[in-house]
């Protein structure tokens, strides 16, 4: 059991990218954090760039039931409690592909991931969240600025991110009750694996290649600390972080 003034957190994605950046900002504050996904590796690299913190790697699939179920209970007995759920874990399925030429396996990969996996995490930390005493805790969905506005050849992705949405609408009023607070961070551009590709250009609403600005991904982890650690009487319901010249808004 940690010491009860710890605040325990589940990032999911934790073994690259965002959801690494997050992991790693939290335990320098001092939190607890189980770090979730598919590679255990990558989970403990994560880990060891905090020396000393306390870490929990528990390998998932989000788009399984039974291994995010898995994840919690593993959770639970270490910790005790939970206090946040970072939902970031997601992929953007095969880029550049036209609708008509997309694999349904892959709208389906995405679907699982991204929405069926965000869901599958979210209520099993709101189920963790209602039963624990004291009662209450966090939920931050990683959106991104795709919940917003499309990217070009991007229907799965777009889809289950603009769904994620309602997700965390529906969750933030279902939470009231139970002292659950649901927000969204909506992501845009951060230097990740992910974004490599925009520094060298991408496909643009106009049918031109282009290269994109890209920001420091601490600084999108240092937001998402910030709305962590507000009182429970307080949200940040959707936060837009984004590189400030990346083509989003207006007409680039």
């Amino acid at each position: 059991m940690t010491n009860r003034e710890t605040r325990i957190a589940v990032v999911t994605g934790a073994g690259s990218g965002i959801g690494r950046a997050v992991a790693v900002e939290l335990l320098g504050a001092g939190w607890a954090v189980a770090l979730a996904g598919r590679r255990v590796e990558t989970l403990e690299e994560t880990a060891a760039l905090v020396p000393g913190g306390d870490t929990l790697a528990v390998r998932t699939d989000v788009s399984r039931p039974e291994e995010v179920e898995a994840l919690f209970a593993a959770v639970r007995d270490r910790f005790g409690r939970l206090d946040l759920l970072f939902n970031n874990a997601g992929t953007f399925g095969p880029g550049g592909v036209p609708v008509e030429e997309l694999p349904y396996d892959a709208w389906r990969h995405v679907v699982d991931t991204n929405l069926n996996g965000a869901f599958l995490c979210a209520q099993a930390a709101y189920r963790q969240m209602k039963e624990q005493d004291p009662q209450g805790g966090r939920i931050i969905n990683n959106g991104s600025v795709s919940a917003h506005t499309p990217r070009p050849h991007s229907v799965a992705y777009t889809a289950t991110k603009h769904a994620l949405t309602g997700l965390t609408k529906a969750l933030s009023l279902d939470g009231r009750p139970y002292r659950i607070a649901v927000g969204q961070i909506d992501i845009g551009n951060a230097a990740t694996d992910m974004t490599a590709r925009m520094r060298r250009g991408v496909l643009q609403a106009n049918g031109e290649v282009a290269v994109e600005p890209v920001m420091d991904v601490a600084d999108v982890a240092r937001t998402v600390r910030h709305m962590a650690e507000l009182p429970l009487e307080a949200n940040v319901q959707f936060a837009t972080v984004l590189a400030t010249t990346m083509p989003y808004v207006g007409r680039g």
